[in-house]
This record gives structure tokens, sequence and C-alpha cells, in this order.
């Protein structure tokens, strides 16, 4: 039985990630500031200061580490800030979780990551890509997913009309644009989960778009 840990549990991919880890009665130590209700008995909630954990703090033993944290540039408030969640947490979980004995990450990141993007955003998630491939983890899964779909706790009034949007368009975008196709968060994190043990998926750094991670 696998020991996971998942940074990020409390947004709208890592909720999921609960729900489908939880299914499968795997152990989960979930890092969040404050405690999550309704977990079940083999889910643990770890209080977390991320800032300890950039300066070196541990994390518990674990075989994988699934890494969704993200902010908004309005939550942020800054480039600085945004870059301190996105960017810095995410990479400081990953080193924590390495040394901890994790064998296999994964990261929701976003179609068009890239770290030489002039869009802040996708040169963000490129570079937190680019540094955690660089990281000696035996298996990397990467996860590029364009607009998450779902219900977030957290209202987006924006973002609910892009969801709108993307739900409309998505038949529309074929080819080489179905990878921007939005996707449903519970689907996202159910081939996360489904991949972290599949052993058709080969070591080494892989990246899944809307068709590997919907199926289609």
């Amino acid at each position: 039985m696998n020991k996971s840990i998942i940074a990020g549990a409390t947004g709208l991919v890592g909720t999921e990630l609960v729900k489908a880890l939880e299914a499968k009665d795997d152990p989960v130590v979930v890092l969040a500031r404050r405690p999550m209700p309704g977990l079940s008995a083999n889910t643990k909630w770890m209080k977390t200061d991320f800032d300890d954990l950039v300066a070196g703090a541990s994390l518990p033993s674990c075989d994988h580490v699934y890494i969704c944290l993200g902010t908004t540039m309005k939550k942020a408030g800054s480039k600085d800030a945004f870059w301190k969640v996105d960017f810095e947490y995410s990479l400081a979980v990953a080193k924590r979780a390495r040394e901890a004995g994790a064998t296999t990450l994964s990261l929701v990141s976003s179609v068009g990551a890239n770290a030489v993007s002039k869009n802040f955003y996708l040169h963000t998630k490129g570079a937190l890509e680019n540094a955690i491939t660089a990281l000696d983890f035996p298996t990397v899964n990467i996860y590029r997913p364009s607009m998450l779909l779902g219900n977030r706790a957290e209202k987006r009034p924006l973002e609910a009309l892009g969801i709108i949007l993307f739900r409309a368009i998505g038949p529309l975008l074929v080819g080489s644009l179905q990878k921007y196709r939005g996707i449903e968060a519970e689907l996202l994190a159910s081939a996360m989960v489904q991949n972290t043990s599949n052993t058709r998926i080969p070591k080494g750094i892989n990246h899944f778009y809307f068709k590997e991670i919907s199926g289609s």
C-alpha cells in the first residue's frame, strides 16, 4: 500500500485527489495551513507552514507526492507573491518529498507552460517544470490541462464565465487544438491517481494533455 502526500489539497484538483485516494483506501497526508473536515481515517492532516518547507523542514515518509498548489494574481496581489506560492512552495514540497523517499511526483501545470514565455503565468509554470525535472525523481508525471472545470469553494465570477464558454466550445476544439479543451477536475484527479500505479507509464518525465487525461 502506497503512501501519498498532497500539496494543494484544499483546491479544486486537490479536493478530488483526496476523494480518489480515499476511495482506494490508500494512506494520505494532506499539507494545509488549516484542518480539513471530513477526512477518512486513513487520511491525515499535517499542519503546514510552506515557508518552513522552503527553509528545509521535513515531510513524513512517502512514496508519491501530488503537487497542485496554485493561486491567482488577484489573490496573491503581486508577481512576487504569486511566484512564492506557485514556484517556491511547490518546488520546496518536491524537494522535501524526495528527501522523504518519494519516487513518483505528479504535478498539475498548464497547457502552454514555458520557462521563456513572456506571459508571467506560463513562465512560472514552465520554470517550475524545469526545476522539478532537474530533481532526481525516477518518475515525474506532468499534467498540462487548459481550463479546469468544476465547482470551487472560492467564487471566481470571471472564471465561472470562462467555464461556461469552454464547455460550449470544447467539442469544436479538435486535432492540434484538442489540448485546449476544458477538463473536469474530477477526471484529472482520477487520471493522476491511476497513472501513479499504472505500470505501463514509463519512468522518466511524462507529459499529459487533454487527450491522455480524458482517454479520448
